[in-house]
């Protein structure tokens, strides 16, 4: 089993428009849809439908709508306590493919749901084959709370993933080995966050075809106890650094309809290759062409039982 934290869980309501978003004019809606997201609920939906056992494990109130809605995606959960409504993200998305996203901070929580979550993730770790820690942390929560659960996670049987930004990913940083993932999910923006290096010129120079600074980058969090770095890079493909090896993918171009939820199809598609015991550039594979299905759809579309066999990258092996 697959077991997901998302700490700021989500509605995603998506505004598609039918034409390019016009900043300070009028924008009319062509369609409209709400989703139950946060990247670990997002994660353990595509697991689920691939084949492989998950469960998502958030915050909230028992009777709040955003549970019903997971509930009606057959995902299943595990619903910690907690006192506020879940937070509703928009997301904008014009005609030609640019996506705007404008999230809301969510509910503070206090020191005795942390502690729920805590002992929930803990206790599903028991059983769990790898516990999946995503997304931002909301009000109230300490900026090292991954890092702590990181921490803890290591004496368990359970492999701990980390897809996260900003403060709570510098925190993670900080605190190398010692709270060292097995698997972490960073974009070149991202990367360089953990790494404390520039990752806008990360991005610049992979999206020119120079893929060794992501690599190096990479392979210093490998020498800091990082087990294996999956660094997506939107249309320039996706890094995968593991042990000795390293991998570049890039899928066949799609049309873009909407980048939400492409970096967790693109862990949940690297988890699930694992699953089934394929060898780390099959991961990478998996990972990139669940990314690039992902957007390919509409809103918070998600690619729910992608075929395997419909599987298709360019994969190189880098020096």
């Amino acid at each position: 089993m697959i077991v997901t934290l998302t700490m700021n869980p989500s509605v995603d309501r998506t505004a598609s428009l039918p034409a390019p978003l016009q900043i300070g004019g009028v924008n009319r809606i062509a369609e409209m849809d709400d989703s139950p997201g946060g990247k670990g609920v997002n994660v353990a939906r595509v697991v689920s439908a691939g084949g492989t056992p998950a469960r998502a494990v958030f915050p909230a109130e028992t009777e709040d709508p955003f549970v019903a809605m997971c509930a009606a995606t057959g995902v299943s959960t595990a619903v910690v306590s907690a006192v506020g409504a879940v937070r509703v993200n928009l997301t904008v998305v014009d005609s030609e493919g640019t996506t705007t996203k404008i999230n809301a901070p969510g509910p503070e929580l206090g020191a005795t749901t942390r502690a729920r979550v805590r002992d929930t993730v803990n206790e599903l770790a028991r059983e769990a084959s790898w516990v999946v820690l995503c997304g931002s942390l909301p009000r109230g929560v300490p900026d090292d709370f991954y890092a702590d659960l990181v921490a803890g996670l290591r004496q368990t049987r359970a492999r701990v993933a980390v897809d996260t930004s900003d403060a709570p990913l510098a925190a993670l940083a900080a605190r190398l080995p010692d709270a060292a993932p097995d698997l972490v999910k960073p974009n070149g923006e991202e990367l360089g966050q953990l790494a404390g290096v520039d990752g806008a010129e990360l991005e610049r120079r992979a999206a020119a075809g120079d893929l060794a600074p992501v690599v190096e980058t990479a392979r210093a969090l490998r020498d800091k106890g990082v087990g294996a770095a999956l660094v997506t890079l939107g249309a320039a493909g996706a890094v995968l650094v593991d042990d000795d090896e390293a991998w570049f993918a890039h899928s066949p171009e799609v049309r873009v309809r909407s980048t939400v939820g492409a970096g967790d199809s693109s862990l949940a598609g690297y988890l699930l290759a694992e699953a089934r015991g394929l060898p780390p550039c099959e991961r990478l594979t998996w990972a990139v062409c669940h990314g690039s299905a992902a957007a390919a759809l509409p809103g918070t579309g998600l690619p729910l039982g992608l075929d395997p066999s419909t599987l298709r990258a360019t994969l190189r092996r880098l020096d």
